[in-house]
């Protein structure tokens, strides 16, 4: 029976299909994974990359295969022995366009549509123009402009309708007589009157039958253009007519400028293509999971991963709904499959902020241990010497939480300001429900509210008709002390109340119905605008701008802080083992600003901030001639080409001769594309709303200038070069520790060979499983696939050792223990070791840290035994004799003795840069 030990995530798109994924079990099954990881499956819109967008999750997408072909996929799988975990959606579905029916249905009936309450629509907006009405922020200019431009265009196709390029706006059917009073003809008038009665699409269906009989004869399709041009806007009558069959409808059309400032219904963040769903609804979570349910029923899936679960109202609540339904599911599952199915969950955990444990998920999809891993890697000897670089160069400040909340409050006033104003509006209708604070102001509540969300450190809290969680609390009462610093006295009456309103009293102990409603309805809106607000504050913008060093700067990071010690390692693995043993660990994700890789040479570069000081120097005044003046300043600003330089050297490709043109123009364009999403990102010198054109390209000929010099592009490659060896070493570390330390090691597609890529699209692009299929089938010993390291193999063999390991023992690591091994002697900070035991059962780990200044001169990625002097783990009491003497280097097929509790690290790492060694 198929046990859940490791993953390897495959993003499905029309270009890799299930049947894509189907020939490719093989190989998986070889490199030791026991479950693909799927992105989305379910329908999305068409053409989708990702598959986040979805139009309907009642069915598959048809892009990605047929139930057949899902069919074929799973019993390849278990025909391996392996299984499935899908990746699901349950926050949101895509909205504009004409795909998504449920949406379609709801801009068509208004509030009467069956779909109305399953979007998350403010009906009773304070806008008068938007009472009862939903706004559709689609149209490329504003209203008027749209409305005599020729580009809204009436027609007919089983509904009357209003196309706008892509986008569809069905006619609410009750309006139609609008548009049949410019056709003639008594045989219109009795359909005419149906229309105006209908309150549904089941009232219409004949009716519609009908007129679409009359509409596709000779003469109805005559009249059917005639009123088209009657409803053309590029003419005064035309512009008159649509614009007064358009404000007869269940929404307001609008220039996409208008959706920060006046949106009323909840986006995913800022993205307006995407429309929140009220998966806390029962009618809505039952149909939004009812083809996921029935795939896990037909045991076609043992795990589910839940996307954004921080947007829902109630995480907690639909975890532990979730998991019941599943639990039921599980008895009706066939014999021959896992009767459990896992369950995690895509949350970013700040510092020291705990996953609750009831919410009963099996854990995260790993964000964290990315954090810690790559901490642990970074040197802390030179931080200063980094935040002075930065501060020197850059003109700004190396303190990452000034950033951030410099970026909280600028997403606050711009792409997120109408859910802002939602959630302030909402603690003023709480205000006015108690005399002592109904003369609390809008205008108050909204400074009181910024200040408050300004000073956030974590995502959200999870308070509920019982109010605020006590794992909270903390994170809570930190902000309100930020809060209450910048704040006027007069402020503080209100943050005060904003605490008790917001979870610290519990709504359940509220009398009065009415009270008690509008208590959880202000909860909801403010813990669902926190999380959108960390996300564009932290990692779209205060990541982008502050880059003391920018592989400290990605998904789930602490920015702020560079480095972590093995102590702190050894707890996080400690903690997970104990409360989360089988949650997600992972180094790569279809959401990473940077490659794994990429961030162990960043790391490696962490132990040479005085030559990169140097180097950052030389090449400002190098590059001189290739700045350009702007109005501005100077472009790229000194910052964005700091940031560049370490970018270059992070991603230079590993096999990147400076001569190779071809090669060069190659990573140049994805350099390109980086480079212009950094910036927007940033929102400093342009942004997505409103591109500077001008900067961007200065930015864009500055860096084709530098591979254009000759001389800076050598030296460039030269410095990135001299990172080559330690970063293959930390890379490999970072491998094994994923694969070994507690929780289910995730594999991102194609990052078997090194992972040198930069955010998406970039971290998306084809991977070729020929070739890895291919040096798969030779199967070397990882020690033998050494002497080739730069092309990646022996990351891959690595890789398939370790999996394989797991997949052979995997209750030692799903259940064994994590015991830290202390580490002593000259080189003692240069060492992380642990071992895993259940009992009689073992693996001993060994990695190197810090490998930069015991690698100099080395040409392979392998610390001399000399480098190691007195160095040497020291075993628990007792060890030995409670395992044995005899052990294998499973990475060089090795067999040697251990008598002594004190064990020499040069004797462990002699022939590879870690060492896994089981007892025998």
């Amino acid at each position: 029976m198929t046990q859940l030990v490791s993953t390897i995530r495959l993003q499905f798109h029309a270009d890799f299909t299930l049947d894509d994924a189907a020939q490719l079990v093989d190989y998986f099954s070889s490199l030791g994974v026991t479950h693909i990881y799927a992105s989305p499956l379910l329908a999305s819109r068409a053409g989708s990359a990702h598959g986040y967008d979805g139009i309907d999750p009642t069915r598959l997408d048809p892009e990605l295969g047929d139930e057949a072909a899902l069919e074929r996929l799973v019993k390849r799988l278990r025909e391996k022995d392996m299984g499935l975990v899908m990746d699901i959606v349950p926050n949101h579905v895509a909205v504009g366009g004409s795909e998504n029916q449920w949406w379609q249905d709801v801009l068509r009936w208004g509030r009467q549509s069956r779909y109305a309450d399953f979007f998350d629509i403010d009906w009773e907006s304070p806008d008068p123009l938007l009472t009862g009405k939903v706004l559709v922020p689609f149209l490329g200019q504003p209203y008027g402009e749209s409305l005599i431009s020729g580009d809204l265009k009436l027609g007919w196709e089983s509904g009357f309708h209003v196309d706008y390029h892509e986008h569809r706006f069905p006619i609410d059917p009750r309006t139609y007589g609008l548009i049949l009073a410019e056709m003639g003809g008594d045989d219109l008038e009795p359909i005419r009157h149906q229309c105006a009665a209908a309150e549904s699409a089941e009232d219409l269906v004949q009716t519609h039958e009908a007129l679409g009989k009359v509409l596709d004869t000779r003469q109805g399709r005559e009249q059917l253009d005639q009123v088209v041009a009657c409803f053309d806007g590029r003419s005064d009558d035309g512009s008159e007519r649509l614009h007064r069959l358009l404000e007869e409808q269940n929404y307001r059309l609008a220039w996409w400028r208008t959706a920060s400032d006046d949106i009323n219904w909840r986006r995913f963040f800022d993205v307006t293509e995407l429309g929140g769903l009220r998966i806390e609804l029962p009618h809505v979570f039952e149909e939004v999971h009812s083809e996921i349910f029935r795939l896990v029923e037909l045991g076609w899936v043992d795990g589910l991963r839940v996307d954004h679960v921080d947007g829902l109202v109630d995480p907690r609540g639909y975890c532990r709904k979730l998991r019941s339904r599943l639990d039921e599911l599980a008895e009706r599952r066939p014999d021959n499959v896992p009767r459990r199915v896992a369950l995690f969950v895509e949350k970013i955990l700040a510092a020291d902020e705990p996953l609750h444990q009831d919410w009963q998920v099996d854990g995260t999809t790993g964000y964290e241990f990315m954090n810690d891993v790559s901490a642990l890697q970074h040197d802390p000897s030179h931080v200063g010497l980094l935040r002075d670089l930065w501060r020197e160069t850059s003109g700004r400040s190396d303190d990452f939480h000034l950033e951030e909340r410099r970026a909280r409050i600028e997403i606050l006033r711009t792409t997120l300001a109408s859910e802002f104003s939602a959630c302030a509006r909402a603690l003023l209708a709480v205000a006015r429900q108690d005399l002592s604070t109904r003369d609390f102001t809008l205008g108050a509540v909204k400074r009181t509210l910024a200040a408050l969300i300004r000073h956030f450190r974590v995502y959200r809290t999870y308070a509920d008709q019982n109010g605020r969680p006590p794992e909270d609390e903390s994170f809570f009462q930190q902000a309100m002390a930020g809060a209450k610093q910048e704040l006027n006295d007069p402020d503080h009456i209100i943050l005060m109340n904003l605490e008790r309103w917001l979870g610290g009293e519990a709504p359940s102990a509220i009398e009065v119905a009415r009270e008690r409603a509008l208590r959880l309805k202000a909860i909801a809106r403010f813990q669902q605008l926190t999380s959108p607000v960390a996300a564009k504050a932290v990692e779209d913008t205060a990541g982008y701008r502050s880059a003391v060093l920018i592989s400290r700067n990605d998904v789930g990071f602490e920015p702020d802080r560079l480095s972590y010690s093995p102590l702190d390692f050894h707890q996080a693995c400690g903690d997970r083992a104990r409360y989360f043993p089988r949650s997600m660990v992972t180094t790569a994700t279809h959401d990473h600003k940077r490659g794994e890789d990429v961030r162990a040479r960043l790391a490696a570069l962490s132990e040479q901030a005085g030559r990169f000081a140097s180097d950052v120097r030389r090449w400002q005044r190098d590059a001189e001639p290739l700045r350009q003046k702007l109005s501005g300043g100077l472009a790229p600003a000194p910052a964005d080409e700091l940031i560049l330089y370490q970018i270059l050297l992070g991603s230079w490709p590993l096999e990147l001769d400076d001569s190779d043109d071809a090669g060069i123009t190659h990573y140049r364009d994805r350099l390109l594309q980086w480079h212009e999403k950094a910036l927007r990102e940033a929102k400093l010198h342009s942004h997505w709303l409103w591109p500077d054109a001008g900067y961007e390209r200065a930015c864009s000929e500055f860096l084709t200038g530098l591979f254009e010099t000759a001389s800076l592009r050598r030296d460039i490659a030269n410095a990135a070069r001299s990172l080559d060896v330690a970063g293959a070493v930390n890379g490999l570390a970072q491998t094994t520790l994923r694969i070994t330390v507690p929780g289910i090691p995730d594999l991102y597609q194609g990052t078997e060979f090194w992972d040198l890529s930069l955010v998406d699209p970039d971290n998306r692009r084809p991977v070729d499983y020929a070739l890895r299929a291919e040096t798969l089938r030779q199967n070397p010993v990882p020690t033998e696939a050494l002497e080739a390291w730069r092309n990646g193999q022996v990351k891959q063999a690595l890789i398939a050792r370790l999996l394989h390991l797991r997949r052979d023992c995997p209750e030692l690591f799903l259940q064994g223990s994590y015991e830290p091994v202390d580490v002593v002697g000259s080189r003692a900070r240069h060492v992380v070791a642990f071992i895993r035991r259940r009992q009689r059962e073992a693996v001993l780990v060994v990695v190197p840290r810090l490998p930069s200044t015991l690698l100099e001169g080395a040409e392979l990625p392998v610390i001399a035994q000399a480098q190691w002097g007195d160095t040497r783990l020291q075993l628990p009491e007792g060890f030995l004799a409670a395992t044995s003497d005899d052990w294998q280097n499973l990475l060089s097929d090795e067999e040697l003795r251990i008598t002594e509790d004190a064990v020499p690290v040069a004797k462990l790492l002699a022939e590879f840069p870690v060492g896994v060694l089981k007892a025998r």
